[in-house]
């Protein structure tokens, strides 16, 4: 781009000079010259967009007259040494060196040396003819301009500076050769054969790439469509064979069961866990360490008709949820990008409040700010190293400036995505170091902060002890209220405002979600919602449920109107295996119509369920490794997918 921008500003400073320097530029042999006439587009209209009508109407009269359409070395050697030189103008003589030197990259480094000995003779040769023609005032202006610069170059130079103070320098044999004919015949002779080297058609100037570049671009895309179109077909096909081979198994156990009927034994409703990798549902025994827990939910829990709270336990004729979820068909891409930017296992992902940025953290403690779309301006992508283990990532709701960055050592970083700086740096008190949860307001500058004290435990919700609940106000920095728990409570997980954030909703290590009146900072209810540790919660759409996602893999919709009654239910217990979970907590997310739930996965794929459909559903194209976290865009059918794999996955569903 740097030619480009030579170009430009040569045409608009110096119209009546550097007009023949552009068509260099822009001529080329033939065959390297296919989008010539678009460059030449671009350039006229961006003279008539700034209104410089002067340099367009000279750069038109230009095009007229250039017959030949390729390089023209012999007017940039006539800028030279019929113009520059003869006419003393040594700023543009080196400004056009300067210019050459720009060209190169720093692997060419015989060019750049062959150009810096060239320069070195021009620049003497414009001293020898200020001198033939008795100018040697301008010898005194050149060295009081550059004399400095070129003393630091090569102390050759020292010798040059008298060179105005003598009479007769053609005569001194340190510069009689300089003002021979044979010299300025050789110097004349490797310009010329420099120009046609660096301009030999291999090298075009940055402004004709753009459209060869674009139609690059858009074959890379087609061929990355036509490989994902094979990679779906590969992935059916894979698909009929598990499907085939999971047929084989159903009828080895079929022809079991009645072999065992034909012994005198009556068939049981067994699974066998290990063929099929399902999970069964624990009986309740004496020594469970919740027994009054587990009595009130099976008391006030209400299940919706013909279901069950273990939907593992409800089939005895094989075609149980694990079978149908297996069955959900891949989801419909429109365009998927993967971003590999992190080299450690993905934490945490989020799309930003409009969707146009996403903030990704890895377990490295580095957070990325990106986006996927490239039409959307790169200028916020930033790179944040936190120093410790990243537990959460919330947006600022009002807008995509503010990134709030919670650690496992109590720290609380906002980022300014626009100045590339840390704003604020904060810290929980030193009895709840892990921020499992940060959540903004979508109303008032306040955000609430879950915090946990350390617990003893491998899994992540083990290391968890108890909760502290914090809110924060966002133009001092400084906490404003505590909200109460009770007395050594579990550990929060999962915070979720309603909309208008009246009301805060956090789930519990104990099963139990709470509801906080935001105005009065007190629990106004609560309840039992799981046997197990919950690690995700969030608001239906219309506010009249709220959703609750447990360790063990089961999915609940909750009335609010009707309290600790469950209007829909899944389980997703093949997905959520602790053993694959050891160093984040499982998720799930809503897309914007509250309709297709999103679960992590301990799997390589990740389910999407239909809400209130208790059949449909999909499952996201395979990352290399388990999902480990999830979002969905605000307004668009576009999800995330964070993975141990490192990658972060944007997907765009049909």
């Amino acid at each position: 781009m740097q030619m480009t921008i030579f170009v430009i500003y040569s045409l608009t400073k110096f119209t009546n000079i550097y007009t023949p320097f552009f068509v260099f530029l822009c001529r080329a042999p033939q065959k390297k010259m296919e989008n010539m006439k678009y460059a030449e587009e671009l350039v006229r209209e961006f003279l008539f967009f700034r209104g410089f009508t002067s340099t367009l109407q000279s750069f038109d009269k230009e095009l007229a007259t250039d017959i030949g359409k390729d390089f023209h070395k012999d007017k940039i050697f006539d800028l030279i040494f019929s113009l520059y030189i003869p006419k003393f103008q040594p700023d543009n003589l080196i400004s056009l060196l300067t210019f050459f030197k720009q060209c190169f990259s720093s692997s060419e480094t015989l060019l750049i040396s062959t150009l810096s000995k060239l320069e070195i003779s021009i620049l003497r040769y414009y001293i020898v003819n200020c001198v033939k023609f008795g100018r040697n005032d301008k010898i005194i202006e050149f060295f009081k301009v550059y004399g400095d610069d070129l003393m630091r170059k090569d102390q050759d130079w020292m010798i040059w500076f008298g060179i105005g103070y003598m009479k007769n320098p053609n005569l001194d044999p340190l510069f009689r050769v300089y003002f021979s004919k044979e010299w300025f015949d050789a110097l004349n002779l490797s310009v010329r054969n420099f120009l046609s080297e660096i301009f030999n058609g291999n090298r075009i100037p940055a402004l004709l790439k753009i459209s060869s570049e674009k139609h690059t671009v858009n074959h890379l895309k087609n061929d990355i469509k036509h490989l994902n179109t094979r990679l779906s077909q590969l992935q059916a096909l894979l698909e009929e064979k598990e499907a085939q081979l999971s047929q084989s198994r159903s009828n080895i156990l079929t022809a079991r069961q009645l072999s065992i009927s034909g012994n005198g034994e009556s068939p049981r409703c067994t699974v066998d866990s290990r063929s099929t990798g399902l999970y069964k549902e624990p009986t309740v025994s004496s020594s469970d360490p919740h027994p009054s827990r587990r009595q009130s939910l099976g008391k006030d829990v209400v299940l919706p008709e013909d279901q069950d709270a273990s939907p593992a336990t409800n089939n005895c004729d094989g075609s149980d949820e694990l079978q149908q979820e297996e069955d959900f068909p891949e989801v419909k891409v429109d365009f998927q990008e993967t971003f590999l930017g992190h080299t450690s296992p993905i934490s945490c992902c989020r799309f930003s409040t409009s969707g146009d940025n996403i903030a990704s953290a890895s377990v490295d403690g580095t957070v990325r700010i990106w986006t996927y779309d490239s039409s959307i301006s790169a200028s916020r992508n930033a790179t944040i190293y936190c120093g410790a283990e990243i537990m959460s990532l919330e947006w600022d709701c009002k807008s995509d400036r503010l990134l709030l960055i919670g650690t496992a050592d109590g720290g609380i970083k906002a980022w300014n995505v626009d100045a590339k700086r840390v704003v604020c740096d904060l810290s929980t008190t030193s009895e709840f170091p892990s921020v499992v949860d940060l959540k903004c307001s979508p109303v008032e500058p306040l955000f609430v902060s879950a915090a946990a004290s350390r617990g003893h435990g491998s899994s992540y919700i083990d290391k968890l002890g108890f909760a502290s609940l914090t809110v924060w106000n966002m133009r001092t920095w400084k906490p404003m209220a505590v909200l109460p728990l009770g007395k050594d409570p579990p550990a929060i997980t999962s915070l979720c405002f309603n909309h208008n954030g009246k009301i805060l909703a956090a789930a519990a290590t104990d099963g139990m979600i709470h509801m906080f009146d935001m105005s009065a900072g007190l629990q106004i209810t609560g309840w039992p919602a799981h046997d197990s540790a919950i690690s995700s919660v969030l608001f239906g759409p219309d506010e009249t449920s709220i959703f609750s996602l447990g360790i063990d893999g089961k999915v609940f919709e909750w009335s609010l109107q009707n309290q600790g009654k469950v209007l829909w239910s899944r389980n997703c217990h093949r997905f959520c295996n602790p053993e694959n979970s050891q160093n984040y907590r499982h998720e799930m997310a809503l897309d914007a119509n509250g309709k297709r739930l999103l679960v992590t996965s301990g799997s390589v794929r990740a389910p999407i369920y239909q809400v209130q459909d208790n059949t449909n559903g999909m499952k996201t194209l395979a990352h290399s490794a388990p999902i480990s976290t999830v979002d969905w865009h605000p307004t668009l059918p576009i999800f995330l997918t964070g993975s141990v794999d490192n990658s972060v996955r944007v997907t765009s569903i049909l």
